[in-house]
């Protein structure tokens, strides 16, 4: 078994990963609350 050393991990995947999943999070809050206005305002 290989032993394990700790702090060694390349996490430059996991990091741009994480990056894309907030930034379409971030787009689809955005989106989502414009879509919420422009229904309020046409309904008003």
């Amino acid at each position: 078994m290989a032993e394990h050393e700790h702090g060694n991990m390349d996490t430059r995947t996991q990091e741009a990963t994480f990056a894309g999943f907030i930034r379409l999070a971030t787009w689809g809050a955005g989106i989502a609350i414009v879509v919420l206005i422009f229904m309020a305002l046409a309904n008003a």
